[in-house]
């Protein structure tokens, strides 16, 4: 599996931001159709809610990427 990191500008990220930000969507609206197919979990847990807010120590993984989400730089 692909690990990649990402690190906030803001205290969150929406979940269909970060994977158009971490290049696992060419759009956010495809990330959203990630989610709602369920192709998408954070912390180990299915996640449904397209707009999650993803913040800092957590872990989402999406198609065989994992993104580590890190605090501001």
């Amino acid at each position: 599996m692909e690990t990649r990191e990402f690190h906030l500008k803001d205290q969150h990220v929406r979940l269909c931001d970060l994977l158009k930000l971490a290049g696992i969507a060419d759009s956010g609206g495809q990330g959203k159709h990630m989610v709602a197919a369920g192709e998408v979990t954070v912390d180990g847990r299915a996640e449904a809610r397209k707009t999650a807010k993803i913040r800092a120590g957590q872990t989402v993984e999406c198609l065989g990427i994992k993104v580590v989400v890190l605090p501001r730089a």
